[in-house]
């Protein structure tokens, strides 16, 4: 809602307990590690890190759809609370996520909504205690923010894929099952859903566009693209080294998207990289005299020797995915696909 006139800076702070920063952090990877794998009966900690929907039926209505799932429910001591377009302050916010992943009775975190105010409470987290008790976290958007941060510090397998406040469509559940219930591998990511052609009909909405081909492996890493973008020089910034760089955003006109992609190279990121994967960039403002989307995309990843595709099932869509950040993954050029090629979860 807004998103993008609210992200404006990120101000980097010091880590708690005296994480690696900066060079330090580059040669300090922490061992990659795997939550559990959800099943039924399980308590979901659901918080609000960003911002919060409007009003309080709107938090019940979210817990439902979490009961739905099979789960039980613990709200966030300050799930309630709202702050303009903040969802309470940044110490309560961090200090609930804090809490879920502290508390042994809470199996996984769902994140309620997305909005703005994330990156805020990175600064805040107990990254030594996160470590100590790896849990499945969810959610997307302003999530980007979190999924990335804690990754990098505690080499946790997090997930860009649903949040709470969302009714899920049969392809949505069927994905959310796959990677986070079943969580079998080799299986595929984000493929579009099955469409109903016939004479004089064909697929329009959803479908791969090939931007360069060839095959590439790595862990994925990335989320929505103005939350990646804004993480650079921080010490919060994802290791693009060697990684698929999985990248989605809403609201955003091309020229932001070249903006923050012109970014991303200047900063020598995209030259890193194993590959790079495109989801949804809806909403985008094309009203006035500008390149299409398409064009953006193709022309500023040009000349990079790596596969790139576009239009998987990633992002602001009803017909959603679910990417483990931080898991191993294979993206064909040639074909348009994503094939998750380990369990993230145990």
């Amino acid at each position: 809602m807004y998103r993008r006139t609210l992200i404006k800076s990120l101000v980097a702070a010091p880590l708690l307990g005296g994480l690696a920063t900066g060079a330090a952090a580059e040669e300090s990877q922490p061992k990659i590690q795997r939550p559990a794998r959800l099943r039924a009966g399980m308590t979901i900690g659901l918080v609000s890190p960003a911002s919060n929907v409007w009003e309080n039926e709107d938090i019940r209505f979210a817990m439902d759809v979490v009961k739905s799932l099979g789960f039980e429910v613990k709200e966030g001591t300050h799930l309630y609370q709202r702050d303009q377009y903040l969802a309470g302050s940044d110490e309560d916010r961090a200090a609930d996520l804090n809490a879920m992943f502290a508390d042994s009775r809470v199996d996984a975190v769902f994140c309620l909504r997305g909005g703005y105010g994330s990156a805020r409470i990175l600064p805040l987290l107990d990254y030594r205690t996160i470590a100590d008790n790896p849990k499945v976290l969810l959610g997307y958007s302003d999530i980007t923010a979190l999924l990335n941060a804690i990754h990098r510090h505690t080499g946790l397998i997090t997930f860009h894929g649903p949040i709470a406040a969302q009714n899920f469509t049969d392809y949505t559940l069927e994905e959310f099952r796959k990677v986070l219930v079943n969580s079998r591998a080799p299986v595929p990511l984000g493929a579009p859903p099955p469409f109903d052609g016939g004479p004089g009909r064909a697929e329009r909405k959803n479908r791969i566009t090939r931007f360069r081909g060839g095959k590439a492996r790595g862990r994925l890493v990335g989320g929505n693209l103005s939350l990646v973008a804004s993480l650079l020089g921080t010490p919060y910034e994802p290791d693009f080294r060697g990684r698929i760089l999985f990248l989605e955003d809403v609201e955003e006109a091309p020229y932001r998207i070249d903006r923050m992609l012109t970014q991303l190279r200047l900063a020598g990121k995209l030259e890193q990289v194993a590959g790079i994967v495109f989801g949804k960039f809806t909403e985008a403002d094309t009203d006035e005299n500008t390149f299409s989307v398409e064009q953006v995309l193709r022309d500023r990843t040009a000349g990079l020797a790596v596969p790139v595709v576009r239009g998987l099932m990633i992002g602001h869509v009803e017909d959603q995915t679910v990417v483990p950040v931080g898991a191993m993954a294979e993206l064909d050029g040639d074909k348009g696909s994503l094939t998750l090629l380990e369990s993230p979860l145990v």
